[in-house]
């Protein structure tokens, strides 16, 4: 579960920001959003409003890029490209990913610091969420350009800990890359809680971008029998003229064009920790699941059933299916999750291509849910969405360019407002900024500016 979020110097952030999903203690509406993490609690949803530009899904790229480095271990060569552009160039300044977060019901706040492409410091702590102090598990800085360790004190108290920690500071620490990662591999007792905040990362963490696509489909579909229903109920349910959703076995050789294309892609397989991968076909909308199972190499894709004139039943392809039905399939097995486990699903522009009733009710079935585990949090244009039956007031978060480049993050929860007003009349008559300056469009003479075929 996600806690706390802050970045600093990368994209359109400047100074730190923090986005957090804590509750404010003074609201009381729609409680069960309120999850219960032991004597802490934790918001289950996070809606992010802003302007185009004003750095919404900057925000969201933020916190895919440490998800990217934790799991990967690398810090990309073009990190330094990232740093926020009107930085003061004569104040040198790190670029900080730093997040708090719940993994096995333990908590733990996690940190880099980047300057130069080098991590300068890296640390994780067993978090004490703010009730007591927080409790070193390791943590690496760069001294003098030398990588210099701290570890738990049963660490550094073990003979072999000792040896370990003088091997991993001469030998196997590298500048331009996490650690976290690595010290899971190292299977010490001692230090056996890193593994379990690296599995947040690998496991509880998911990001869904707007191209995102949910490729592992036709082959759940086909081994998991309570997921087809749950797939199949909740597709029908959007009353989108879907009558089924199904997985269909194709041979291996009929989508690929030639044999150089097929030992590509089976290089691909044999590289991939999951033995599957997705591949992209036909303007890159058809959607096929080439997998390993057991000796054997497997192609899948889904299939969809509608009805038309006279009852005739007819399949069709994802290839098939508009924007909207493919971007709320890649919805389905997010939703599935947060559900029943305790994920969190990030999701930038989760209206993209949906009707906006059908949206909020999506989202309102989720809100109105008591018995849910997981967190969701999504960038949106979309004003229907903020009604307080839906969202509480600290779960409602804006996105603002400054004058001075940067990017601005804030809750509704720092106005005072009342439970009963209307946010969305408000939000769109820039009670709360973040939204376009539309002034200017209307001194727009664009007849002045245009261009006819006559000037060309």
């Amino acid at each position: 579960m996600l806690l706390r979020f802050v970045v600093q110097n990368l994209y359109s952030f400047g100074e730190q920001v923090e986005f957090n999903m804590i509750p404010a203690p003074r609201f009381t509406r729609l409680s069960h959003h309120a999850y219960d993490v032991g004597d802490f609690k934790i918001l289950k949803l996070a809606s992010i409003y802003g302007a185009n530009g004003a750095g919404k899904s900057n925000l969201i790229k933020a916190i895919a890029l440490l998800k990217m480095i934790v799991t990967r271990g690398d810090v990309p060569l073009s990190i330094s490209d990232l740093k926020f552009k009107f930085q003061d160039n004569s104040i040198p300044s790190p670029q900080l990913l730093a997040i708090e977060f719940i993994q096995d019901d333990i908590p733990f706040y996690y940190a880099l610091e980047i300057f130069n492409k080098e991590v300068v410091t890296e640390e994780l702590y067993r978090s004490g969420l703010g009730k007591s102090e927080d409790t070193l598990i390791f943590e690496r800085k760069q001294i003098n350009g030398e990588p210099k360790y701290r570890f738990i004190d049963k660490f550094e108290s073990d003979p072999e800990g000792k040896v370990l920690k003088n091997i991993i500071e001469k030998n196997l620490s590298q500048p331009k890359k996490s650690i976290l990662g690595f010290l899971t591999t190292l299977n010490l007792p001692h230090l056996s809680v890193v593994a379990t905040a690296f599995k947040w990362f690998k496991e509880s963490l998911y990001i869904i971008n707007p191209d995102s696509r949910a490729g592992g489909l036709p082959h759940r579909l086909d081994t998991d029998e309570t997921f087809s229903r749950y797939v199949n109920d909740i597709m029908c349910a959007f009353n989108i003229g879907i009558n089924k959703v199904e997985s269909q076995e194709v041979s291996v050789n009929e989508i690929f064009k030639n044999e150089d294309e097929k030992e590509t892609f089976l290089k691909k397989l044999d590289q991939s920790p999951t033995n599957s991968i997705s591949i992209k076909k036909r303007n890159g909308l058809d959607l096929f699941m080439l997998l390993k199972d057991g000796n054997e190499i497997k192609a899948k894709r889904l299939l969809f059933e509608h009805t038309g004139k006279n009852d005739i039943v007819r399949t069709f392809t994802i290839s098939e299916q508009s924007d909207g039905t493919v971007r709320l399939l890649d919805f389905v097995p997010a939703f599935e999750s947060i559900v029943h486990s305790k994920k969190v699903y990030i999701v930038d522009e989760i209206e993209r291509s949906i009707h906006p009733l059908l949206i909020k009710e999506l989202i309102k079935k989720f809100s109105t849910d008591t018995l849910t585990q997981g967190q969701l949090i999504f960038t949106t244009h979309e004003s229907n969405l903020l009604d307080q039956e839906i969202l509480r007031q600290d779960e409602i978060w804006f996105v603002e360019k400054r004058k001075s480049g940067a990017s601005d993050l804030y809750s509704l929860s720092d106005f005072k407002e009342h439970s009963t007003i209307d946010i969305r009349k408000g939000y769109l008559n820039g009670r709360y900024g973040s939204i376009p300056f539309l002034g200017n469009l209307h001194d727009l003479n664009w007849h002045n500016d245009a261009t006819t075929e006559e000037t060309l």
